[in-house]
């Protein structure tokens, strides 16, 4: 790719001509308007001006993705690949997002538009990228080699700090690598951060002493005002802690480049939001290009649910997107790691290793998985070590449960 600009690949759909709306775009989002302009010089155009590189035909649609009164089919579709000029854009993330995305949402003639990927040049390399990411998130937690295994406390709401210190050693014990706070819990009034951090480093301490073993944990840190936010990492950063989970669409781009340039936390993403930005096959945006944003920005661990979700994402969609993550953007550096999450039990495990390319760097994160298992949080950690025991040696998880009784009680349950 030229490193003088910058590409976006769009699906297009539109009852009209797919060339003449993919032009329309690069004109509306760069130099051009309704109208031809005395300024808009050919100096100007070449400078600054957008153009279309490429325009790939997809099969008609017969029904419109966004109602089209008075419209009538066949809806033409086409992926079509526009350049913008680096110099118009700058290395601002605010820039691109206003430029190559906010507006062409509103463009007139269109039926269905997505973003479906951003290619970014070198340039774009001065944003810092995750300050531990993979290899960093297994020195933390200290496992060299295999699945990161988390947990998350449940209830989700609710519970007390002592309560939820209670839960923590109960997993602690269990044997899990990593736990977070469920991302709606942030500093609520039966739970405040402050008494939380309190009730649960001790736990996490001890049991270092213990065992030799710090477990991971994660505070909820997130807030709209950044001054808070800072004060919160800084609240569990002097307890010790080396962990926090943001809600990255709740913070903003502002809000996530602000707190990554002062961490001290491993930054573990969850993308709650995302979904209304891309559920709709023919509207907003692939996760392709959400995750090189937010990887730019700083995130260490990414939530990308998992095989068999409990929410609405497809399989493929979730494999897709591990497969992003795992694609460096500049280098090797910049790869967050996976968070297999929703509704995991061990029972995806085997799927899961097959079909993110059998690998082992990724973090498997059960809740419901751990704490429902009939015989108890030990016993639902267990059953997911051998769920992935039995993956990395290509064994079925039904084979494999016959000498596993952790195993085959979660297989009865779920299975």
């Amino acid at each position: 790719m030229p490193i003088d600009e910058i590409r976006v690949t769009y699906r297009l759909e539109t009852s009209g001509d797919i060339e003449a709306l993919a032009a329309k775009i690069a004109a509306d989002q760069s130099t051009g308007t309704f109208t031809e302009l005395p300024g808009e010089t050919a100096e100007v155009q070449a400078r600054c001006a957008a153009r279309v590189v490429a325009i790939s035909d997809l099969p008609d649609a017969t029904v419109p993705s966004i109602p089209d009164p008075g419209g009538a089919g066949p809806y033409h579709r086409a992926e079509a690949v526009i350049a913008y000029p680096l110099e118009a854009v700058g290395t601002d993330l605010a820039a691109l997002m206003t430029i190559t995305v906010g507006g062409v949402y509103a463009v007139r003639g269109l039926s269905g538009i997505r973003v479906m990927d951003i290619d970014l040049p070198e340039a774009w390399s001065c944003h810092p990228g995750p300050q531990f990411g993979i290899s960093g998130s297994r020195r933390l937690t200290g496992v060299d080699r295999g699945p990161i295994i988390a947990s998350i406390i449940k209830p989700s709401l609710g519970l007390l700090p002592d309560e939820t210190a209670e839960v923590v050693r109960q997993l602690c014990e269990a044997g899990v690598d990593f736990i977070k706070d469920d991302e709606k819990l942030m500093s609520p009034g039966y739970s405040s951060l402050e008494h939380r951090v309190d009730a649960i480093m001790p736990v996490i301490k001890d049991h270092e002493q213990k065992t030799g073993k710090r477990v991971m944990y994660a505070f909820g840190i997130s807030s709209a005002d950044p001054d808070v936010m800072m004060k919160n990492h800084d609240l569990v950063a002097e307890a010790g802690g080396n962990a926090a989970v943001i809600n990255i669409n709740s913070i903003g781009y502002g809000g996530m480049s602000f707190l990554r340039k002062r961490s001290q936390l491993c930054l573990h993403a969850h993308r709650n939001g995302w979904d209304i930005l891309t559920r709709h096959p023919g509207l907003g945006m692939e996760f392709r290009a959400y995750q090189k944003i937010w990887r730019l920005l700083g995130v260490d661990q990414f939530q990308i649910n998992g095989v068999r979700a409990k929410y609405w994402e497809p399989d493929d969609s979730f494999v897709r997107s591990f497969h992003d993550l795992a694609t460096p953007i500049f280098s090797d550096a910049d790869r967050p790691l996976p968070v297999v999450c929703s509704g995991q039990w061990g029972g995806q495990a085997v799927e899961t290793y097959r079909r993110t390319g059998r690998t082992l760097d990724l973090m498997y994160l059960g809740g419901g998985g751990i704490h429902g298992h009939p015989m108890g949080a030990a016993a639902g950690v267990r059953a997911i070590r051998q769920a992935w025991k039995a993956a990395e040696m290509d064994v079925e998880l039904a084979d494999y449960a016959k000498e596993h009784p952790e195993l085959s009680a979660a297989l009865l349950k779920w299975g």
